[in-house]
């Protein structure tokens, strides 16, 4: 019966051998595992043929190729749970762990030379079954030692791992704890000399762990999902991470989220994500429901510093086809945010003063005129300069200029509307768009805004500067229906204005508007 038992853990073996050929795509370190479990299964197989043996020849025979198992089998179940926990390590260290099983091969394999592994092998006469009495020598130590090290070993990584783990995961964690720790303490008993009749349990016990790695292979996947190393790889993803189940409620998330949601912690966890983003950011959580979609959003942490994120959404199904949940990427742009806000600054304002520059203007101004032309309104258009601004850099410096034209575009933006286009449109000169606004009002805007400049001296550090500026207006009409046009109406009446003797405002010749 004995004999049945081994015989059946053998079995058990070969199955998860042959289970992970076929399964060898999805395994990562597959090759390792089953090299793992052939020398196993070489081990029991040998062994049960030991025990079928009637001669001490035979014995010593598949006791020889029982060593294949017993010398391999602690190094390569330490290297897969070293794969298993994301640890590598080198090519010299991984060689040099193989060096005392291949002379523990080697000298079991030539004992009956030198008799350091075995000083003495024979029949034991207390029993009927083919048990074989041994001495051991001076290498069995060293082999044994190495041999509970190893097992020892890969228990203390893997319950190590233990709290690091989640949930879901620990059933794989525990098989491979029990997988080491049963054969160690199997070993341990038999050296002990504490088994029934001598008989070596180890073998036997590997039927129960195999029975456990076939259990924890059909239902959490072991040999497909290596949880601790992926676990390594999530946590140190610099973009931040958020699992949801189907129902859109949390139900993981990495290091990288906690820094950029400080609040974010483990009490959130099986919380709806909508009421969840409301209360961590004080805003709505953006719609990103759709398949592979994406959206950007504004973070304002409790310092008050503003970061832009990126968030990606991709949906997770299972093997059936049916939605299990979705991943939500957060990937920080706030630099490039921050270089895109710069360079359209830099395209669509004027740097000294920060409104519109030319460009821009004649871009918008466009717009204007073609949706004055299919809602048949007026639109109107005013050009001004300083007055006698070449002085002013003159006398003053430029440094001083510049602060004269800050000044006309701080007295400007307090008098005109929201919806009004205003931009520098090159040196001392601005200019503005009126829209549905007739030649009659762009000229009592220019007035006010002329009043008010001369009424609002700027002080310096040379004393007080008196500015005032000049201003020629012109309204859309068939005989003006471009921009160019316009401006150059604007232009022609800002010329009378500066003839007159400026800080005046004059417009271009009335004509009947008629928008077609």
């Amino acid at each position: 019966m004995y004999i049945s038992l081994i015989a059946v853990s053998g079995v058990l073996c070969s199955f998860i051998g042959i289970y992970a050929y076929f399964r060898r795509k999805e395994m990562p370190g597959a090759s390792t595992f089953m090299i793992y479990i052939a020398v196993q299964a070489i081990y029991i197989f040998a062994y049960a043929f030991q025990l079928s043996s009637d001669t001490l020849v035979e014995i010593k025979r598949w006791t020889i190729l029982e060593y294949i198992g017993i010398a391999f089998a602690p190094v390569l179940g330490l290297k897969l749970i070293l794969r298993y926990i994301g640890k590598s390590v080198s090519r010299v260290l991984s060689a040099a762990l193989f060096v005392i099983p291949v002379i523990t091969m080697a000298l079991v394999s030539t004992n009956d030379l030198h008799h350091l592994f075995y000083k003495s092998m024979k029949f034991r006469e207390d029993t009927s079954l083919p048990f074989v009495e041994v001495v051991i020598g001076e290498w069995y130590i060293v082999h044994g030692i190495f041999t509970f090290s190893c097992l020892l070993a890969g228990v203390i990584l893997l319950s190590r791992q233990w709290t690091k783990t989640k949930k879901i995961y620990r059933k794989q964690l525990a098989t491979l704890i029990c997988g080491q720790f049963i054969p160690m303490i199997s070993a341990f008993v038999y050296l002990m000399g504490l088994t029934p009749g001598g008989t070596d349990p180890v073998p036997f016990m590997m039927s129960i762990t195999s029975a456990m790695y076939i259990w924890a292979i059909l239902t959490t996947r072991m040999l497909t999902v290596v949880p601790i190393a992926k676990e390594s790889i999530f946590e140190s993803m610099r973009e931040g991470v958020i699992v949801l189940d189907s129902a859109d409620r949390l139900i993981d998330f990495n290091g990288a989220v906690s820094r950029m949601l400080p609040r974010l912690n483990n009490g959130w966890i099986g919380k709806k994500l909508d009421d969840s983003w409301q209360q961590l950011t004080g805003s709505p959580f953006p719609d990103v429901r759709r398949p592979n979609s994406m959206q950007e959003v504004q973070i304002t942490a409790e310092n008050g510093a503003v970061a832009f994120y990126q968030i990606r959404s991709s949906q997770v199904r299972s093997r059936n086809g049916e939605l299990a949940g979705s991943l939500l990427m957060l990937i920080e742009v706030t630099e490039q945010k921050l270089l895109q806000d710069q360079l359209k600054e830099m395209a669509y304002y004027d740097g000294l003063t920060k409104i519109y520059n030319r460009t821009q203007f004649i871009h918008r101004s466009k717009e204007i005129l073609q949706q004055a032309r299919h809602r048949s309104e007026p639109v109107s258009f005013i050009l001004f300069d300083i007055d006698f601004f070449k002085h002013v850099n003159d006398t003053y410096g430029h440094e001083t200029g510049d602060q004269v034209i800050i000044h006309v575009v701080n007295v400007c933006q307090q008098i005109i509307a929201p919806e009004m286009l205003f931009a520098r449109y090159g040196g001392e000169e601005f200019v503005l768009a009126l829209p549905s606004a007739s030649l009659r009002e762009a000229g009592e805007l220019a007035e006010r805004i002329r009043t008010k400049l001369e009424r609002s001296p700027l002080s310096t550090k040379y004393g007080t500067i008196k500015v005032t500026s000049s201003f020629g207006a012109a309204q859309y009409s068939e005989q003006s229906d471009t921009l160019e046009a316009l401006l150059r109406d604007s232009d022609a009446a800002l010329y009378e204005a500066k003839r007159a003797g400026r800080n005046c405002v004059r417009l271009a010749k009335e004509i009947p508007v008629r928008l077609v």
